[in-house]
């Protein structure tokens, strides 16, 4: 009652949930209960670490007429994003632990339509098809010749195979190539990936919207599979070790480069539960 008086009243339950290492914010907001209107300031606020609840982003569970839910992601800058596989697997686990759906499902997204199947905490999504595939681009940057693969996996992705991973400047070298007058104005997520074996990468990854390397991405990692795959380097199913240490598992069928039943498997780790209060919303 004290707490009442003083006005800090839990308003808004949420759970902070991550998958192989990329953390959010999950809301069920079927009642409404996030604010309306230009929501970009207010989900930067949310996912700043140092001064609020911390995510590489937040995701809004809502009701859909036609499948189990609809989502709406956003990315820690508050823009808006088509999809997010590290994030799909956290919603659909989040959806089955509140009755929003079964064991089954599929969900709306900016993307087309995911389905996804529970296994516990691991989440195996089926991805749209990748669209957009782009082999050999060769950019110029800071005076210097790059060569990058492209492919939209839900969102757009860049590709650079690399032999040493740990030396390559992923902050410098990925703001750069995400900000490329190429792939303007939407931009791209940029990879950097290392081929262990025909069954296992590692990748590196600088995401937009977070701007910075995160410890790991659901749809890069699929990318980075895929471009690999048609350059005659891996076979599917494709291990992916993320910048986490955790991996993730990529199935896929590959027709001459064009590419079908594509599938995201890796955890959906529940971290903790709380309430954001009106104080921090005003």
């Amino acid at each position: 009652m004290a707490q009442e008086k003083r006005g800090v009243v839990p308003v808004m339950p949420f759970w902070k949930m991550n998958g192989s290492g990329n953390d959010f914010i999950m809301i069920d907001n079927r009642e409404g209960i996030f604010p309306d209107g230009d929501r970009t300031a207010l989900i930067s606020r949310l996912c700043r670490r140092q001064t609020g609840v911390g995510a590489d982003g937040i995701i809004l569970l809502e009701n859909d007429p036609e499948v189990d839910f609809v989502w709406r992601f956003y990315n820690a800058d508050g823009s808006e994003a088509e999809m997010c596989g590290n994030g799909g697997r956290c919603a659909a686990r989040f959806a089955f632990l509140h009755g929003m759906a079964g064991e089954k499902m599929v969900f709306r997204t900016l993307a087309g339509l995911i389905r996804a199947e529970m296994h516990e905490e691991q989440v195996k999504l089926e991805l749209t098809p990748p669209v957009n595939f782009r082999r050999e681009i060769v950019l110029d940057v800071g005076g210097r010749q790059v060569t990058v693969d492209f492919i939209d996996t839900g969102v757009p992705h860049l590709v650079l195979m690399v032999e040493d991973l740990e030396a390559v400047k992923v902050r410098d070298l990925g703001r750069q190539l995400r900000f490329h007058r190429e792939f303007q104005p939407a931009g791209a997520n940029v990879n950097f990936v290392s081929v262990v074996d025909r069954r296992q990468i590692k990748i590196r990854t600088y995401e937009r919207g977070v701007e910075d390397e995160t410890l790991a991405c659901g749809t890069g990692s699929v990318a980075a599979c895929l471009v690999a795959s048609a350059r005659g380097l891996v076979d599917s199913p494709t291990a992916v070790e993320t910048r986490s240490g955790e991996k993730l598992l990529v199935y896929y069928r590959n027709h001459g480069g064009d590419f079908t039943e594509v599938f995201l498997e890796g955890d959906a780790k529940i971290v903790y539960e709380g309430s954001i209060v009106r104080e921090f919303l005003s």
